[in-house]
């Protein structure tokens, strides 16, 4: 049954009461403002009121201000005036103040470090595997760590177990917090140094896993060997193993590194160190912990340089090894990690020696071809920066000088010498033909008018080739001027010529004149000089001393010797009116020229119809006879020979060509032609040549004239004189061929005077046919030619046969019977040499011994003429073969018939002088040279003293010879004078050359005869003395040089007779006539420095360098050699030498050895010391540019010593410790003195003080060369050296003194200095930044520019990059900020800043009722826990008891209404929010979509899809400054925010409440969602086309029902289609 009804249950109910609902927040948190949008009806509310108004119009709330004109800014500035501003700021301050009063401030640190304790194994190991377990937290495990394991040990521990990398981060970071706690306190605790522990403990354990990669050892031949080689790799579970505890090491290393818990430079120190010294295997590990690393090293040269080396020597590794195949990968890491290096910082390839050891291979890496052509580009540039600075410093590549003077005139001086021994003159090229410039012409123009008559160079062709020079100019010079239409060049050269007249010292030397009468004689009889333009300049100008005898001007001198080849009566009469007056009827001249005819008469009667001389004409007496025409001055000669001996000469050949004996006009031929050749008439002795060959028909007339012709080959090249030449001897071929007489010497003189170039194809062709033609006719071929018998006793009867044609028969009979053998010629001779051995003993008469030699001789002549090209070749095959001891076996009588029988077939042509020598004289020489017992040197005394007879006679007679020995009369003298030009030819020289040495060695041998000895060194003084040798020993310098020099590197060669042969040198190219001039004699011959001998002086120099460096290596005359060395140094080095004289010194000292020229630098770099001490400390400019002058060319001379001192890689000079310490110390004080002189204002910005700085860096890259620099005083002053070069860098690298090239050159030294500094062998370990400068950054110049700085950034100390630290400072609490000098950069403590393990997960309730209690206390939401490492006071963390309001989603919509809903702390930049807040969303109403669609689109329903942060109900003062954003700011956004939205459709009013933040009730159903609405789902469900957009709808329902009605149409027509 159902119980009564209480009494409460009748009552009535209560009354009920509106509430918000509980997510509506309020319109404010501290005043009691309502709720946004909630409106309960109240009584006494003004809706309620029935007035007339309201019941008629409806109720409606008025304006409070006319909205439209109504303004506060009169009101306003009313209460503006006076002090309204300062007080309302006086009252915000007080605010602030107040409420900074109120706030509490951050409580003090609650962290505590986890402690250690010792748990027992079971304990320890079960920690562990929490440890290991990701779903354990640290929370749990944080209160204490087991204590135990360390090092490489607890390493393993923590990868056996397998440990995440986070947790045993965190694990090791309490490890060493724990390890360093008891030392922070102390005064020098370093946060850091345990990280330089642990990165030791770290490098050390991967340093043991390297370890054990091993190589096998290659096994030594014969060993037994009785295990095999096993790595640790060779196995897979130990592979496995091995590779899973190195990459647990190296993950961990990885967080450590980044992190700083390893110290990184410690650690990077010792990958780099380690890749130096591992294997192969171990590099390929440390290739790729290279290359994670890599960026780290790149900060440091320190560290990138020696990286680079390691590279580098592991690339050279590989190279030499012979498994490349399987070492690919490893080599192009290595080639990458040079490339990235090189890209990063090119300064770390900047080592002088490791360009020294690795220049191809780091040629070839980055010249590696890339992906990207621009790195591609990038690597090219750095590589040729790379070597240009290397070379650099190694001094490769100096300075260019200018254009050289004396380098370009010794060039000139050899072409000229080689210009006239060329058998062509028409293409010879000495001026420039387009080089237009005047000081370049008159340059050379001196130069070869000094050459034609200095009394230092040889030959008389000089002449006649100065003269063709000149033709060639003048012709191309008018060509030129006939093109352009300009005058011609006459002038110039008239004016050139009389100025070198007038002022050159070469002109001004009296000795030279009769050479110079002779070129200006010949220039002016080809019109290159003018005789009455030069008397008329001298006239005009007033020449005093061309009239004056006492005093006469040089011009007197040349007016009087000056020929006159072509002249008129007046200009003789001028001529001789200046010279000796007007009244003068007859000159001196005049009666010299009488003497002078009287001397041709009595030496050629038969000239003046006067009887023959019975005695045959010697050179000698006739040189005596007329010795006043030979010694007259150049006029009087050409005027006698051309206006009275020739004509005469002319009318005797022509009146006696037919009807004279050959003989006679022979003679007469010959006379005159010798006397022309003294008087040097080479003109004249042309014409009348070519006179005789067309005139004369006497075979001897012709062979006296070919042979003329043939001596003086040279002189007619050099006068263009050839065509001529070959077109006579050509006619008069021609004439003997039609006569049925061909000469063999004539057709070979007419083509080797042709060459090729004068006669035509045709006349060439008829030449080859001509000598065809004698050849076949004297050997003609034959199948079956009769065989030559061995021995022919015709030829040992003809030596008793006394018929005067039994020559010539028994050689037709030979010829006749074996013409057609091949050897008949060489069995011939075979035979006479037997008979000549026989004829002493067949004759003891010695007038009969010479007759039958004589008979001999016109056999074997006659023999030569039946052969085709005489039998010279076949006798010189015989010498050097079967016939070579039975020369040596020949007595001296037999030499007695041999050496007249050699000297008839050479006086006759039918054997070569060269011949002679290679077969006869070499040989004995050489034998004698190589005598090494006295036996042996006995037997060779008759051949040696034969050869010397022989070599005498046919090389050093200058004279017909008395005892009727060949030559005996003149016609024969002169062709042994033109069989001897042979061996001064460029084929036969060197052999003469070559054999100097023999003679040398024959006469310091103590083994023969004194006069052999005797003989030997008056034949080769007489030799060297010669013209001919001598210019054949200038033309060719380089093969005297390497005659000498093969002797000298002989190894059979002893010490003493180094000397001698370095004095028979110095008299082959010196014209002192001694070879005993020692090396004090040296100063004598400093005129030697010039274009003429300097190139001889070079190698006279060389030799006796190299004579004193082999001194040096004996120590018996190791004191003598350099105290000569000393002594001869000294003489350069202590004198002021030209440029090009240095480089020459220098050009002396190639091959020379290291050992001399090390001697040579120290001797250097202590005279430049000297000059360093020299300098002041004031820097004296004028002092300055005096040493750099001095100092400048000696630095330059060291250095070309060093560079030509070896023909291999030079070695690196070893330094006295004594030189060394002096120019150490000197260049370290005076870079001290030079930077306190820069720092300075007197010297601001001077170019001497930049150049004296660089000065002093090249001396020091020079001194960083050598070797053994390294001495206890250098070492002390390193750090002040180093110190000084960085400070000069940088004075270098800003202001006045600012330089690219300097301030490149400073660093790039003090670089090479620091690759250079000794390592510290008291240690064990190697410090890469010893020596390095401990500079700081902020002690730059502010204003250096970028890229300095960032090289100089890589010499600077290294510092650990640690984001957690970078750019960050400790800042004084009253500090300002603004002054950057009081900031402390933050010191990184990688062990102390423990992991935060966050808040426990489950509070005590006490604990939750505690934190509650002190959140009312303070009025927060919050409270500050200052739980973690890092404390919050370093932060200068403050409360503002302002919240932050997090939205997860990103939701900008929902972001916006919880700004305008809550006040709060935002951090939010003006650009986000101007972005959130200028959008405008739009929101699509499709027909009939769900929830979830619009869910998708972002589309809000209501309030309750917002997610808000719930917020206590307890109340607050408001605060006047609690937002980052303004409340007006925020009221205007929640405006504008509401008016870029439509309003609801039920119309609720606006209204505005006191103290709220929002101005409008926001109605969310009818907010557009724009954020979405232009989504590709959206676009895909509605379609592009079905969107349309209303400009500013009056109605936002009618525009939505629209919207709808349209897109339900479209869409229903969708579904009928």
């Amino acid at each position: 049954m159902r119980e009564p009804k209480s009494a409460d249950a009748q009552e009535s109910p209560p009354v009920y009461e509106l509430k918000p609902p509980e997510w509506l927040p309020k319109v404010s948190t501290n005043a009691d403002l309502g709720y946004i949008g909630f409106h309960p009806p109240r009584p006494g509310q003004a809706e309620d009121v029935l007035s007339e108004g309201n019941i008629k119009n409806g109720f409606s709330v008025g304006h409070s201000v006319m909205a439209e004109t109504f303004t506060s800014v009169d009101a306003v500035n009313q209460h503006l005036k006076g002090g309204v501003l300062v007080e309302l700021d006086e009252f915000m301050n007080q605010v602030f103040a107040r409420r900074a009063e109120t706030i509490p401030s951050i409580p003090a640190s609650s962290f505590r470090l986890p402690s250690r304790v010792t748990l027992n194994e079971s304990k320890r190991q079960s920690w562990f595997a929490d440890l290991a377990n990701p779903e354990v937290p640290l929370q749990k495990l944080g209160k204490s760590v087991p204590h135990g394991a360390k090092g490489g040990d607890l390493l393993d521990l923590l990868q056996t177990n397998n440990v995440s990398m986070p947790r045993a981060v965190w694990f090791l970071r309490v490890f060493g917090a724990n390890e360093t706690a008891g030392l922070r306190n102390k005064p020098s605790y370093n946060p850091t140094q345990y990280s330089v522990e642990w990165a030791n403990v770290v490098t050390t354990h991967l340093k043991k896993q390297l370890g054990e990669i091993a190589l096998p050892v290659a096994v030594r031949a014969g060993m037994n060997v009785k295990q095999m080689f096993k790595g640790v790799l060779s196995d897979p579970a130990s592979r496995e193993r091995w590779i899973s505890r190195f990459s647990y090491c190296l993950s961990l290393l990885r967080t450590f590194y980044s992190e700083g818990l390893v110290d990184n430079r410690t650690f990077l120190s010792w990958l780099v160190q380690q890749m130096a010294s591992c294997n192969l295997a171990q590099a390929g590990f440390l290739a790729r912990l290279a290359d994670e690393y890599l960026d780290g090293m790149l900060v440091s040269r320190a560290l990138a340089r020696t990286f680079v080396d390691a590279c580098l020597s592991k690339l050279a590794e590989i190279r030499t090894t012979g498994m490349q195949d399987v070492l690919c990968s490893l080599e192009s890491s290595l080639k990458t990690l040079l490339q990235r290096t090189c890209l990063v910082l090119p300064d770390a390839f900047v080592s002088p020696r490791t360009w020294l050891t690795h220049a191809d291979l780091i040629s070839k890496v980055l010249q590696q071809e890339v992906e990207s052509h621009a790195v591609q580009q990038d690597l090219l540039d750095n590589l040729a920066d790379i070597k240009r600075r290397n070379e650099a410093m190694l001094f490769r590549v100096l300075p260019p000088r200018e254009p050289a003077t004396l380098g370009s005139a010794v060039s000139d001086v050899q072409l000229l010498n080689s210009l006239c021994t060329a058998d062509d003159f028409d293409g010879a090229a000495f001026f420039d033909s387009h080089n237009e410039d005047v000081a370049a012409f008159t340059r050379k123009l001196d130069l070869l008018l000094c050459w034609c008559v200095t009394p230092l160079q040889y030959g008389d062709n000089r002449t006649y080739a100065t003269i063709s020079l000149l033709l060639q100019w003048r012709d191309r010079a008018h060509e030129r001027a006939w093109r352009r239409n300009v005058g011609a060049p006459t002038q110039l050269l008239q004016d050139l010529l009389f100025d070198w007249l007038d002022s050159s010292d070469m002109a001004g030397d009296p000795d030279n004149i009769r050479a110079i009468a002779w070129l200006y004689g010949g220039l002016a009889k080809h019109d290159l000089f003018s005789y009455a333009e030069y008397l008329q300049r001298l006239i005009s100008r007033g020449e005093v001393g061309i009239s004056d005898t006492e005093s006469p001007s040089r011009h007197r001198t040349f007016l009087r010797w000056l020929p006159l080849q072509k002249s008129n009566s007046a200009l003789v009469n001028q001529r001789k009116v200046i010279l000796y007056g007007v009244r003068v009827r007859e000159t001196p001249e005049d009666a010299i020229e009488k003497e002078l005819r009287k001397e041709v008469r009595a030496l050629v009667p038969e000239l003046f119809n006067g009887d023959a001389h019975v005695t045959p004409t010697y050179l000698s007496s006739m040189t005596a006879a007329c010795s006043g025409l030979i010694n007259a001055c150049r006029f009087e000669q050409i005027r006698t020979v051309r206006q009275w001996l020739l004509p005469i000469m002319r009318k005797y050949i022509a009146r006696h060509s037919a009807d004279t004996p050959s003989l006679n006009i022979t003679n007469v031929y010959c006379t005159i032609v010798a006397l022309f050749e003294l008087i040097k008439c080479y003109e004249s002795i042309m014409e009348i040549s070519l006179l005789a060959l067309e005139c004369v028909q006497t075979n001897e007339m012709i062979t006296a004239v070919i042979e003329t012709f043939r001596r003086h080959m040279n002189i007619w090249v050099c006068m263009n004189a050839t065509g001529t030449i070959t077109s006579a001897l050509y006619e008069a071929h021609q004439y003997w061929r039609h006569q049925g007489n061909q000469t063999r010497a004539l057709l070979d003189l007419v083509k080797d005077m042709d060459a090729g170039r004068h006669l035509d194809q045709a006349s060439r062709d008829q030449m080859e046919t001509d000598i065809s033609s004698l050849s076949n006719a004297l050997c003609p071929h034959s199948d079956n030619p009769d065989p030559v018998r061995s021995v022919l006793p015709e030829i040992l009867m003809l030596a008793q046969d006394t018929n005067p044609e039994a020559p010539s028969l028994l050689a037709n009979a030979l010829w006749y019977k074996y013409k057609s053998a091949s050897d008949w010629a060489w069995k011939v001779w075979d035979n006479t040499i037997a008979s000549l051995r026989q004829i002493p003993m067949m004759s003891q008469d010695l007038t009969g011994r010479h007759i039958c030699a004589l008979r001999y001789g016109d056999f074997l002549l006659h023999i030569d003429q039946h052969l085709p090209h005489g039998f010279d070749s076949q006798v010189l095959q015989w010498c050097l073969g079967s016939g070579k001891n039975e020369v040596a076996a020949l007595n001296s009588d037999s030499w007695d018939v041999v050496t007249i029988v050699l000297l008839y077939l050479v006086v006759h042509g039918a054997l070569t002088v060269t011949t002679i020598f290679q077969g006869f004289v070499y040989p004995a020489w050489q034998l004698g040279a190589n005598s090494t017992s006295r036996e042996q040197a006995t037997s060779l005394q008759v051949f040696l003293r034969a050869a010397n007879d022989l070599f005498q006679r046919s090389l050093l007679g200058d004279d017909c010879n008395v005892d009727c020995t060949p030559p005996c009369n003149l016609p024969e003298l002169q062709r042994l004078l033109t069989r001897r030009l042979d061996i001064y030819r460029e084929k036969h020289f060197p052999s003469l050359v070559a054999v100097i040495p023999s003679l040398v060695f024959i006469e310091e041998s103590d083994l023969h005869e004194v006069d052999v000895r005797a003989a030997c060194k008056t034949i080769r003084q007489e030799l060297c003395k010669r013209t001919d040798f001598r210019q054949g020993a200038y033309r060719n310098l380089e093969t005297v040089r390497l005659a000498v020099e093969r002797t000298l590197e002989s190894e059979n060669i002893a010490l003493h007779l180094h000397q001698p042969l370095v004095n028979a040198l110095r008299l082959i190219l010196s014209d002192g006539g001694s070879d005993e001039c020692g090396v004090q004699q040296w100063p004598a011959m400093a005129s030697l420095f010039s274009p003429w001998k300097i190139a001889a002086t070079a190698i006279e120099m060389k030799f006796v360098l190299r004579g004193i460096a082999e001194g040096m290596t004996k120590e018996e005359t190791r004191r003598e050699a350099s105290a000569n060395l000393d002594r001869l140094t000294s003489q350069f080095l202590h004198h002021s030498m030209t440029s090009e004289q240095a480089d020459f010194v220098a050009e002396m000292a190639r091959g020379v050895g290291d050992a001399l020229a090390s001697k040579f630098v120290n001797n250097g770099l202590t005279c430049i010391a000297e000059l360093l001490s020299a300098v002041p400390e004031n820097m004296d400019l004028d002092r300055l540019r005096e040493f750099k002058a001095r100092t400048g060319e000696l630095l330059r001379l060291l250095v070309q010593v060093l560079d030509l001192c070896s023909e291999d890689c030079p070695t690196p000079p070893e330094l006295e410790t004594a030189v060394q310490d002096q120019l150490f110390s000197e260049l370290c004080n005076k870079f001290e003195a030079v930077e306190k002189a820069m720092k300075s204002t007197f010297h601001d910005g001077s170019s001497d003080i930049i150049g004296f700085v660089v000065l002093l860096a090249r001396l020091l890259q020079f001194d960083m060369r050598c070797e053994k620099i390294w001495t206890p005083l250098t070492k002390d002053l390193l750090p002040r050296m180093t110190d000084a070069l960085l400070h000069l860098a940088l004075l270098h690298s800003t202001g006045s003194y600012f330089g690219i090239v300097s301030f490149s050159l400073l660093l790039d030294t003090l670089c090479y200095l620091l690759d250079a500094s000794p390592a510290d062998t008291k240690t064990q370990t190697v410090d890469l930044f010893r020596y390095y400068p401990q500079l700081s950054l902020a002690d730059l110049p502010p204003d250096m520019p970028p890229s300095f700085r960032a090289r100089i950034r890589t010499l600077l100390p290294f510092t650990n990059l640690v984001p957690a630290v970078e750019n960050l400072a400790y800042a004084p609490a009253d500090a300002s900020g603004s002054d950057s000098a009081h900031l402390v950069p933050v010191q990184n403590r990688p062990w102390e800043w423990v992991e935060y393990l966050g808040d426990p997960i489950s509070l005590d309730p006490k604990e939750e009722e505690k934190e509650k209690q002190e959140k009312e206390k303070l009025r927060t939401k919050h409270l500050i826990k200052n739980s973690t490492s890092l404390s919050l006071e370093l932060f200068g963390t403050k409360m503002t008891t302002d919240g932050v309001i997090h939205v997860d989603d990103g939701d900008s919509r929902l972001e916006g209404d919880l700004r305008s809903f809550e006040d709060g702390l935002w951090g939010e930049s003006i650009f986000k929010r101007d972005w959130r807040e200028g959008r405008v969303q739009l929101v699509n109403y499709s027909f009939g979509r769900s929830k979830s669609e619009d869910d998708e689109d972002g589309a809000v329903a209501g309030m309750s899809g917002l997610h808000v942060e719930k917020r206590p109900s307890s109340s607050r003062k408001p605060s006047p400054a609690s937002s980052v954003v303004s409340r007006s700011s925020m009221v205007s956004r929640s405006s504008a925010h509401t008016k870029h939205t439509s309003g609801s459709g039920s119309g609720t009013p606006r209204r505005s409440g006191a103290g709220s933040t929002v101005s409008e009730v926001i109605d969310v159903d009818n907010l557009v969602m724009g954020g979405h609405a232009g989504s590709k789902r959206g676009r895909d469900q509605v379609g592009e086309d079905e969107i349309e957009i209303l400009d500013a709808p009056p109605d936002a329902s009618t525009s939505r029902a629209k919207r709808v009605k349209k897109t339900t149409g479209k869409k229903a027509g969708k579904k009928k289609s």
